[in-house]
């Protein structure tokens, strides 16, 4: 399997962008292109989904083992031609002095060659020792070409190629003149998400073919082929099994943060998934459970607020016994209100607190949870007693019912209160912190297990 991993000196070096424009230039090709992104991330995967045509999976040291990585990769990649994998952050950067969880020891365990992106602002010859540096500070990590990015013009990359070749012995790949049609929107956590830009599928045009005429994929494509071969096992594609379940899923311009893999885990646990709008609906169609995702709901405020009916039609439904989960921006919804630069909507009001939007992060990282015995899937079995996952957010409760119990007690990380997450309400489960379905927390299976007691109850 051809493989490649684009990596970059760090951070913001506009990795993402090219990684965006080479999946769509290379599926403009007919080539079957399979995007992963380093890292726990939504919004980068949704913009690689769009523009290779494939659900992108994320591949991540903190939550998953080594050979569940591995197996991802080989699982993903059986009917691919092509598998670009984007690094998050620097090449050699990670929470550990040695690096363990950074991009380099993913290209190493993955066996992938790797393409560094250099913004090469204001740079000449000084490109040369700092290309010299990244490939002796670990001689094991094939870095087999340059992207140089944000050039200022043609007498700009000229010398760059020329430094580059006469103290090196790297391929430049791509050179990428500074243009901002390249650039994407950003806010607080990063690009905004593809299913909020209506213009998305354009912008992703438009950076395939800016991409396409300065990057050459023939060369591009060459290296993916010097990935040397992993032996990962590909799961078998299970036959469907009876869906005695329909889980409701909420999808708009507000949720949108759903890792493919844990929607896949709920329909192989026997759910049917049925797509919901919060803003467009008017109410919540027959459904057995409801899972609500994280997004940006301060962004459609006055639209969800104004939509009265699905409001109450959630509240109404979760107040009688709605077995639901909610993740960050569905935890958000589901408060009584919700206040961001100096405005108040209503929310659904299932939970009694307030959420408050605020200028810094209010919890960001990598977490680590230990589950409660009052967790409403307590009854499912669980063989960890700690959870890693993640959260980015820059909301926080208020006016929080001091009556409420909580399915988690904080080891690393915020939550809720810097103590706690998980609120619990009836069958509902709603807390800050993502999940990822791993063979380490198979989540998916015993939210649907808890489903189906209930049904039958």
């Amino acid at each position: 399997m051809s493989r490649l991993l684009i990596s970059a000196a760090h951070k913001s070096s506009g990795k993402t962008t090219i990684t965006i424009g080479l999946c769509a230039a290379l599926a403009e090709t007919k080539l079957a292109v399979q995007p992963f992104k380093k890292g726990p991330d939504y919004i980068d995967p949704m913009w690689l989904s769009k523009a290779s045509g494939r659900p992108c999976h994320n591949l991540d040291f903190y939550t998953m083992q080594a050979e569940e990585i591995i197996d991802t990769v080989a699982h993903n990649t059986r009917d691919s031609d092509i598998a670009i994998i984007e690094g998050n952050k620097g090449l050699y950067d990670g929470l550990d002095l040695d690096g363990s969880n950074s991009n380099a020891a993913l290209a190493e365990l993955l066996k992938t060659p790797v393409i560094l992106v250099l913004d090469a602002r204001g740079m000449t010859r000084g490109i040369a020792p700092l290309i010299l540096g990244y490939q002796a500070f670990d001689p094991d990590i094939q870095i087999a070409g340059v992207i140089l990015n944000q050039l200022g013009g043609s007498r700009h990359e000229s010398k760059l190629r020329s430094v580059i070749e006469h103290y090196t012995d790297i391929s430049v790949v791509g050179a990428v003149y500074r243009n901002t049609n390249l650039s994407i929107d950003e806010r607080h956590l990063g690009l905004i998400p593809s299913n909020e830009d209506q213009s998305a599928e354009n912008k992703i045009s438009q950076i395939r073919d800016i991409i396409k005429d300065q990057i050459d994929l023939e060369l591009i494509t060459g290296i993916a082929r010097q990935a040397q071969p992993i032996t990962g096992h590909s799961q078998p594609v299970l036959p469907s099994i009876n869906k005695d379940l329909r889980i409701g899923i909420v999808k708009n311009a507000a949720f949108g943060f759903y890792y493919p893999g844990d929607l896949q885990a709920l329909e192989q646990a026997g759910a049917e998934l049925i797509t919901i709008d919060t803003i467009n609906d008017q109410r919540l169609p027959e459904i057995d459970g409801l899972f609500i995702g994280g997004g940006f709901p301060e962004t459609r405020m006055d639209e969800l607020e104004a939509n009265t009916h699905m409001r109450q039609s959630i509240k109404s439904a979760i107040d009688n016994g709605l077995p639901a989960y909610a993740e960050c921006g569905g935890l958000m919804y589901l408060s009584r209100s919700l206040k961001w630069k100096n405005k108040t909507a209503s929310m659904a009001g299932v939970i009694q607190a307030d959420t408050v939007m605020h200028e810094t992060p209010q919890g960001r990282g990598y977490i680590r949870l230990e589950e409660s015995p009052q967790h409403p899937w307590a009854s499912q079995v669980h063989d960890n007693k700690e959870i890693a996952g993640h959260e980015f957010h820059y909301s926080a409760l208020e006016n929080i019912d001091p009556s409420l119990n909580f399915a988690y007690r904080i080891l690393r990380g915020s939550g809720i209160d810097g103590q706690h997450d998980g609120i619990i309400y009836k069958n509902l489960l709603a807390c800050y912190a993502h999940l990822r379905d791993t063979r380490a927390n198979h989540w998916a299976a015993r939210f649907v297990e808890f489903i189906r007691q209930c049904k039958k109850a």
